[in-house]
C-alpha cells in the first residue's frame, strides 16, 4: 500500500506547521471543508501545538529506547491541521522522532490520501492521526498507532455508545482537558511498548 513515492511526497513536521500557518493567513485550512468552524479548529490546534512544542518532555526510558533502536525506520502519519487529536499528539511524536536521526517522520494529509487512509481505518472510521511505522530500507510495516492513546479511545467509544446527555462540544472539552493533565504519559508508554515489540520482531 505504501510506496516510495508516498514517502518522497510527504511533508516534514516543519513543512506541515508552515502549511497550516500559511493557510490560516489566507483564512483557509486543509481539506474540502472550508467552513468558519474548521478554520477555527485549525487556529485552536496551532495554539495547542505551539504550547506542546515548547513544553513536551520525554521520559528517560523512552529516549534510550528510541536512541538504541536497531535499524532505520520511517513514521508516516496521516493527519490534518484541523484535527484536535492530531494537535495534541503530533508534537510529542515529532519530539520522539527527533531523538534518533535514523527515525524519519513524514506527514500526509488524510483527505488527499484516502486510499492509504482506507487501508488503516479505526473500525469503520477514517480517524486521525494514524501513524504507520515502516522499516525504511524495505517499507516493511512494523506497526501502527492512532488515532489517540487507548485511554482516550475508550472514552470516545463509550461516549459514542451513550453520550449521557453530554453535548459534543462539552465532551471534546473534557478530552482536551485529559490531554492537558496527562502530558503525553500514556502516549509515551504506548510508544515504548511498540518500540520494544518492533525491535524484538526484527531479530526473529
Amino acid at each position: 500500500m505504501i510506496r516510495p513515492e508516498h514517502i518522497a511526497g510527504a511533508m516534514t513536521y516543519a513543512q506541515y506547521l508552515a502549511l497550516a500557518d500559511e493557510l490560516l493567513a489566507q483564512g483557509r485550512t486543509t481539506g474540502p471543508d472550508q467552513s468558519e468552524q474548521m478554520i477555527h479548529y485549525t487556529e485552536l490546534n496551532r495554539q495547542r501545538m505551539r504550547k506542546w512544542d515548547k513544553i513536551t518532555t520525554l521520559g528517560a526510558a523512552l529516549v534510550q529506547k528510541l536512541a538504541d533502536f536497531p535499524f532505520p525506520m520511517t513514521w508516516l502519519v496521516l493527519t490534518e491541521p484541523w484535527c484536535g487529536d492530531a494537535a495534541q499528539n503530533l508534537p510529542a511524536i515529532a519530539r520522539m522522532a527527533a531523538v534518533n536521526p535514523d527515525i524519519t517522520l513524514r506527514l500526509l494529509l488524510r483527505d488527499e490520501h484516502l486510499d492509504i487512509m482506507d487501508a488503516y481505518l479505526t473500525g469503520t472510521s477514517r480517524s486521525i492521526p494514524k501513524l504507520i511505522a515502516l522499516e525504511t530500507a524495505t517499507l516493511r510495516e512494523l506497526g501502527t498507532w492512532g488515532p489517540r492513546p487507548a485511554a482516550v479511545q475508550e472514552l470516545v467509544i463509550a461516549y459514542k455508545k451513550d453520550p449521557k446527555g453530554v453535548p459534543q462540544p462539552q465532551f471534546y472539552e473534557q478530552i482536551h482537558a485529559w490531554y492537558a493533565h496527562d502530558r503525553h504519559q500514556h502516549l509515551q508508554q504506548e510508544f515504548l511498548e511498540r518500540l520494544e515489540e518492533s525491535a524484538l520482531s526484527s531479530k526473529s
